[in-house]
């Protein structure tokens, strides 16, 4: 036993030959390898860590593998810095490990082998309560093929035949979560934000598959995976971060009090098809300890730039060059911000990327200029799926560096999507990624500029013609990896890719957007995603907020649902409510298919054009909140959009609550999912809290007593017109009188906030009747912070108000609406300031 950093220990699986049983392993504490006649011994290798920031890891492989296991590559940001553990107890049948300050503590039982992991001497995780691990470990086909059938090397699926190279390799573990009832967490599905029991046979499937209108409540894998699991009680929360990228089906099952006798639980069982164990048990205790410790091993949500946040219009796919000047000038003539427009694969010649249909885009670069004029970006679709064309060079330099997945012959592997006969660059290979990223280069990216951006579609793979539509598993990648090794991470790594040309176009200096379809863990690293091919109906809008809170809290911070539904045509009212709830998510994009009707704003009717125009105004409004709550998930992994229970983690009635959701800790969102709704029932937790109805052209958004909240008074036409809009902060009292909040600025686009440290983090306190901001960092410019001030609820009529030298300031009180308004304030952004009421 290593006392220092882990420990490693044997885990033996003892199988009878003729019972046919399953294996049960057992734990060598002494290192010693015990056998039993009549048995086949199978030896693993444990190893144990904890690591500094309250995580626990364990991985699991083979002792002396006949070759070595796929081990997940380039997922967590570094290896984690790991803290000594101490032998506190050991026995013959177990020994007892501490770590730390000594509140957390690991006994390893040898026979069977389990794990449990104690917090404050309360048992809170077993590993292995069930018996239920399992690893196949890698054989060799000759002799394995001479006692045992082909069927576990080879399987059929319709036309497809699967050869399994390494034989089977399947691995798993189960978990028992003590105390806890409500797990969340394991995206991409759509369903609720609970977790459901799957003791009906149905597990959930992380399997990233392209999946044209998905079935709402499946639990089979959608278009991305994060294999992270979350529990929450009222006293602490837990995550499990299952760091394996193949087919992976995770069954749970819950445990009334009356049922264990003891204490309710959770039954977690994870089986991967291939790969290590390699998980992660994330100790909390709070929502916010989990989100940081997950984000110190997957990384934080990189920090978008402002245009990003804001209105994004898209369809599949505007016409030419004349459409999109049409598209764009209709939004200004009818007073609709907007900052982002997107052309979809007909833009290109042929459907191959990197170029430009020449007879409907003629001249890419003074589109992108008239679009500049405006400071507003392009967007151009960029799949994995290379043509299959012997006369185009970007095909040929692809083939020819052997930057292509191979079959498992060894030759380019083929499959059909958009441009029919195609190939699939292998992102797996670091060399691929650094010669795809340097594809995005103004020289070698004709008719690009620097106001051009990226969508990665596509890339789970799809492959029209493959099983599942994706591609066989029995693809080779770089390393002789089969794809089945890794199939979870292929459109990750694109993602990855097309990210780092982004930033290496503008040699380092401005931050990338990157939108993709697939993810993994880590995808936050890298850009937003979004929830895939959605119809336009009533039940689609109502699962995309469960969709888009499993996501947040499992890391991808920056995700959105196509606003309207992508198939199919809404009804005015829908497309209303859709825009409604869009505008109060991360991601903000309509978009539609091609053989829908158009539906830009204005081509409805006029009341349609009028509630959308409000919608997207709000959100401008709001968008230095919005950039506020950016910054925090980038410096410490707080989700913007997060669920009831992350702000009220002691409420149990928020447990399950998925139609309503915090933006941040100071706003409440209730979006209407319903049709012909004219009152919503909401959920109000903190039963000794103040709530306020936000002056907002929203309706079901409220405010948090306690709470600042920076807005700007103007929204103008895009992000960039925001800069020059003055502020507004509206102050919402508690039960006290006091308030706090937090305003972020930088210059929205570039990496100077971290490379030069060029930002300003204003802090604001109410208190005793006292308004004081006090400031972090420093913005390049002189910037007056020209601010309107509304506070709500105010103890007592204010007799007169002085700020920051003025001995007196122009104020109106409204005694119905007990609000207070302040009007130009012209405050240094740079000088600590205080007003006095």
């Amino acid at each position: 036993i290593n006392h220092y950093s882990s420990i490693m220990l044997f885990l033996l699986g003892l199988k009878r030959q003729r019972a046919k049983l399953g294996l049960q392993y057992c734990a060598s504490l002494d290192t010693l390898v015990l056998t039993e006649r009549g048995a086949n011994v199978e030896r693993l290798l444990l190893q144990l860590c904890a690591i500094k920031n309250g995580t626990i890891r364990v991985t699991i492989d083979e002792l002396q593998p006949k070759k070595t296991r796929y081990k997940v590559a380039d997922v967590l940001v570094k290896e984690p810095v790991y803290e000594q553990l101490r032998i506190e107890l050991k026995r013959a049948e177990s020994v007892s490990l501490t770590w730390g300050a000594g509140q957390h503590r690991c006994v390893v039982s040898a026979s069977p082998f389990c794990l449990e992991v104690l917090c404050d001497e309360e048992v809170v995780v077993t590993l292995n309560p069930k018996g239920r691990l399992c690893f196949e470990t890698l054989q060799d086909p000759e002799r394995y093929l001479e006692t045992n059938p082909l069927g576990l090397w080879k399987e059929t699926f319709r036309q497809f035949t699967d050869i399994k190279a390494n034989g089977p390799s399947s691995v798993g573990v189960d978990f028992s979560l003590h105390g806890f009832v409500n797990a969340y967490g394991l995206p991409e599905h759509a369903d609720a934000l609970q977790l459901k029991d799957t003791s009906d046979g149905e597990p959930y499937r992380l399997y990233n598959l392209d999946v044209f209108g998905y079935k709402i409540g499946s639990r089979m894998g959608l278009y991305g995976s994060v294999p992270l699991l979350l529990a929450h009680k009222a006293e602490r929360t837990l995550g499990m971060f299952w760091l394996n990228a193949s087919e992976t089906l995770v069954d749970l099952q819950y445990s009334k009090q009356e049922e264990t006798k003891v204490s309710p639980q959770t039954d977690v069982s994870w089986v991967s098809e291939s790969g290590q164990i390699d998980c992660f048990v994330l100790l909390g205790p709070s929502p916010a300890d989990v989100f940081s410790q997950y984000a110190q091993l997957t990384g934080y949500q990189a920090l978008p730039p402002l245009f990003s946040l804001g209105y994004h219009q898209c369809r599949w796919s505007y016409q030419d060059e004349n459409d999109v000047k049409a598209v764009d000038d209709g939004f200004d003539r009818h007073d609709i911000p907007y900052d982002v427009i997107w052309l979809d694969i007909e833009h290109t010649e042929g459907k191959r990327y990197f170029t430009w249909d020449s007879k409907l885009f003629p001249n890419p670069v003074d589109m992108q200029l008239r679009l500049q004029k405006k400071k507003r970006k392009l967007v151009v679709i960029s799949d994995p799926h290379i043509k299959a064309d012997p006369d185009w060079p970007f095909f040929c330099a692809a083939r020819d560096g052997g930057h292509f997945v191979k079959d498992r012959n060894g030759d380019d592997y083929h499959g059909r999507c958009w441009p029919d006969d195609s190939c699939y660059l292998d992102f797996s290979s670091s060399r691929t990624r650094s010669w795809y990223a340097n594809q995005f280069s103004f020289d070698k990216y004709e008719g690009s500029t620097e106001s051009l951006f990226v969508w990665n579609d596509m890339n789970e793979p799809s492959v029209f013609n493959g099983p599942e539509l994706t591609m066989q598993k029995d693809a080779v990648h770089c390393g002789g990896w089969e794809h089945r090794e890794m199939h979870n991470l292929y459109g990750f790594f694109q993602h990855l890719a097309t990210f780092e040309g982004l930033i290496n176009r503008s040699g380092g200096l401005e931050r990338p957007f990157v939108l993709s379809r697939s993810f993994f863990a880590g995808s936050q690293r890298v850009g937003a995603i979004w929830t895939g091919d959605n119809l336009a109906t009533w039940e689609y809008l109502k699962i995309s907020i469960p969709m888009l809170l499993s996501l947040s809290i499992t890391g991808l911070h920056f995700c959105g649902a196509d606003v309207g539904g992508f198939m199919l045509d809404p009804s005015p009212e829908l497309l209303v409510r859709w825009y409604q709830a869009g505008a109060l998510q991360p991601f903000f994009r309509g978009h539609s298919a091609r053989y829908t009707k158009r539906r830009e704003p204005w081509l409805i009717e006029d009341e349609v054009t009028l509630a959308v125009r409000s919608a997207i105004q709000e959100r401008y409004f709001l968008l230095p909140y919005w950039y506020t709550l950016f910054h925090q998930a980038h410096t410490s992994a707080l989700p913007p959009m997060r669920p009831l229970w992350v702000e009220f983690p002691k409420e149990t009635e928020t447990f399950t609550v998925d139609n309503q959701y915090m933006i941040g800790s100071a706003l409440l969102a209730c979006p209407v999912t319903d049709p012909g709704v004219s009152e919503v029932k909401i959920l109000l937790p903190g039963s000794t809290e103040v709530r306020f109805k936000l002056n907002s052209l929203l309706d079901h958004l409220y405010c948090r007593g306690g709470t600042v909240i920076p807005r700007r008074t103007d929204c103008g036409s895009c992000t960039a017109d925001l800069q020059q809009q003055p502020f507004s902060l509206t102050v919402a009292l508690d039960s006290k009188g006091n308030a706090e909040g937090v305003l972020y600025l930088d210059d929205g686009h570039s990496f100077s906030y971290r490379d030069k440290k060029q930002f300003c983090l204003r802090n604001f306190t109410m208190h005793s009747g006292k308004i004081t901001s006090s400031i972090k960092g420093r913005i390049k410019a002189d910037v007056i912070l020209h601010l309107s001030l509304y506070i709500s609820v105010l103890i007592q009529f204010p007799s007169h108000s002085a700020a920051a030298g003025n001995s007196n300031v122009t104020f109106q009180f409204e005694e119905e609406e007990a609000m207070l308004t302040l009007t130009d304030l012209d405050l240094d952004i740079h000088t600590d300031w205080e007003i006095r009421i």
